[in-house]
């Protein structure tokens, strides 16, 4: 009778099971950036008493050899072992876990048992002899020639006691455990991890329109005339300037100010209806200037400190070269016609959607790759994508993967205000940073549990928040009604609470309220029109945006998510939070009144003891530069939003 031939992995006894971080099985990679730690924790099993064993094996992917460090067990009563490493250079990285019956430490454990017990032992020295040897077949050089002398002093030692007493000798164990029996090892599935640059993770992003940037109304401004704002957007401490589109504009049915169904002859159009005769997505508006005129703006940024980021808004106007040379790229109605933009009732005849899924989408989808790599050539490495939830997952899985191989510098933010669970298939898929619903989250149970959410469960390990104030579609409620202190209110929630946020610039720096009744569109918003600026106008909060900007740089705890912890405080208007360094040396603690109307005032309790501060603290508002001391869990905080409405409090031991 034939004997079926059965799989090599039945001889493997050990289970390992919920393997974290991980996302969705490891269909998609988490995200880090370089140094940074990927703790790893497993559930790992077998069927017996047995000891394991059992490492992290993780690797650049482009590397064939693994780097192991091991996991220990934390947890035996759940079988939950933990263990880090650290990620160094940016690209793709595999990480997996794998775990073995530990043969010697068992035998080792038990012998020890058994001769405490006074048992006989005789039968135990003879297979621990075996396994040192057996291990001594694995070794090499120096390592072998210490278990051969490991060996002889077993055989010769003179009684039953100086044997077993070398046997458990603790060196013996460590030098056998380097050579294990790994032939019947359980590896569980290999997931990625994609590594990108800090500024991924970390960053204050000021979003502008260059032809806006003039003191002209009914001129735009050029590039050249535009590069004069960048001293004072950097002055400001922001790290990254985002441009709305600065391609050609199409003149076919564009809108008028306040989006008007018809514009006036000398009306600029949407910047998002994109592509005219003078060129589309790889060519500069011409009003703007040239493309050697954007390469000597981005050098002039650089020379700032601020890395530029364009929209990437993959769709295009009537009048785009790509309607007269690639008709096939589009959706037509049926009697021929290329389909425009719809939202119902609302119609958008000056944009034509780009159809993903025609017949030669793989010529289309080469030639949008095309589009990112060339401005990527002229020194742009950061794409804020407009409306990616339009377009399939699978194209920005493809595109994101494709550009990083060659460009890991570059990164992606998705400006995508859609459901939940889109907004987290597209981080998935490898967007770097994500929009998200801050700007309507302005309550205190509102904000910490959508925090919560974003920093404290799995959710964090593909989606990195950047939370914006405002957009130049969004001018919400709470800043409409609420004057100076709402803008005030915003921009430190936002700068505190997010590792990454932006603020859409001159309209929030000027504080800028008014909208379209009703609605949450700014009035005249620059959107439709060229509008000039007063920088300088009264009640603008420029000083305190610098301010911000600059505590979030000395402060290391704000460069990151995880560590945020909200408090208690015995008022509903009143929040208040703290990010903390790893090694507790930077502590910041936030209080902000979130009623711009009125002063609001509550006790606050926070665990000065887990911080490992006794007695008294000392306290320093980086706000306002005060010094005061505290005493104990409990401590009193009254905010009036017309003065400042929040403290920005580094905590420190009052003892030097």
């Amino acid at each position: 009778m034939s004997r079926t031939q059965l799989p090599t992995e039945f001889q493997q006894r050990v289970v390992i099971e919920n393997v974290q971080p991980e996302v969705d099985g490891g269909r998609f990679p988490i995200k880090r950036c370089p140094a940074e730690k990927v703790l790893v924790s497993a559930t790992i099993h077998c069927d017996s008493s047995d000891l394991l064993s059992a490492v992290i094996q993780y690797r650049p992917a482009k590397e064939k050899s693994w780097k192991e460090v091991p996991l220990e067990l934390s947890n035996p009563g759940m079988d939950l072992w933990d263990g880090e490493f650290i990620v160094e250079t940016l690209g793709r990285y595999e990480y997996t876990v794998q775990s073995w019956v530990d043969t010697f430490g068992t035998w080792r454990r038990d012998l020890s048992k058994k001769y405490e017990a006074g048992l006989d032992v005789t039968n135990e020295m003879l297979l621990g002899g075996r396994l040192i040897r057996a291990a001594a077949s694995r070794a090499q050089g120096a390592d072998l020639d210490s278990l051969r002398r490991r060996i002889d002093a077993l055989t010769n030692a003179s009684d039953k006691a100086s044997q077993v007493q070398a046997a458990l000798d603790s060196d013996l164990f460590s030098l056998v455990t380097r050579f294990p029996d790994r032939t019947q090892a359980t590896t569980y599935r290999t997931l990625g991890i994609t590594v990108e640059r800090e500024r991924a993770r970390y960053g204050a992003w000021y979003e502008m329109f260059p032809r806006s940037a003039g003191s002209q109304p009914d001129r735009a401004a050029t590039l050249r005339l535009a590069e004069q704002r960048l001293m004072g957007i950097a002055k400001m401490g922001f790290d990254v300037l985002y441009l709305a589109p600065i391609h050609p504009i199409g003149k076919s049915f564009r809108k008028g100010p306040n989006n008007k169904p018809k514009a006036g002859p000398n009306d600029p159009g949407s910047p998002w209806a994109i592509g005219s005769p003078e060129g589309g997505h790889k060519d500069i508006e011409p009003t703007l200037g040239t493309l050697e005129d954007f390469d000597h703006f981005v050098k002039e940024a650089d020379h700032l400190g601020l890395e530029i980021a364009l929209d990437l808004a993959f769709q295009c106007s009537p009048d785009h070269p790509y309607v007269q040379n690639h008709p096939e790229w589009f959706r037509h109605r049926l009697d021929g016609t290329i389909q425009y933009a719809e939202n119902p009732p609302k119609k958008y005849e000056d944009i034509y959607p780009l159809d993903f899924q025609c017949a030669d989408w793989q010529s289309l989808w080469d030639e949008l790759k095309d589009v990112v790599i060339f401005w990527i050539k002229r020194g742009v490495y950061i794409f804020r994508v407009d409306n990616p939830h339009t377009k399939p997952y699978r194209f920005w899985e493809w595109l994101i993967r494709e550009v990083q191989e060659k460009y890991p510098k570059t990164l992606f933010l998705a400006e995508a205000f859609t459901r939940p669970k889109v907004m987290e298939q597209l981080a998935k898929c490898g967007f770097s940073q994500s929009y998200t619903y801050f700007t309507w989250r302005t309550t205190k149970p509102e904000l910490t549990e959508y925090l919560d959410e974003l920093t404290q469960t799995e959710i964090k390990e593909c989606l990195r928040p950047n939370f914006f104030t405002n957009t130049p579609d969004i001018l919400h409620e709470f800043l409409q009604k609420g004057g100076r202190p709402a803008f005030q209110i915003r921009l430190i929630l936002a700068a505190t609470l997010g590792a990454n946020y932006g603020i859409y610039g001159p309209p929030f720096e000027l504080c800028e309220n008014r909208a379209v009744a009703g609605t949450e569109d700014y009035l005249d918003s620059e959107k439709y029109q060229i509008r000039s600026w007063d920088w300088d106008r009264p009640g603008h909060i420029k000083d305190l945006i610098t301010k911000i900007n600059n505590i979030r740089r000395e402060n290391p705890a704000l460069h990151f998510n995880d560590s945020l912890r909200f408090f208690t405080i015995n008022n509903e208007n009143l929040l208040c939070y703290a990010k903390t360094s790893a090694d507790l040396s930077n502590i910041i603690v936030t209080a902000v009144n979130l009623d711009p109307l009125h002063v609001q005032a509550g006790w606050v309790q926070l665990p000065f003891s887990e911080w490992g501060l006794k007695g008294d603290y000392q306290v320093h508002d980086l706000l306002t530069d005060h010094r005061f001391q505290w005493n104990g869990q409990s401590n009193f905080v009254q905010l009036d939003p017309i003065d400042l409405p929040a403290h920005v409090l580094r905590i420190s031991s009052a003892k030097p």
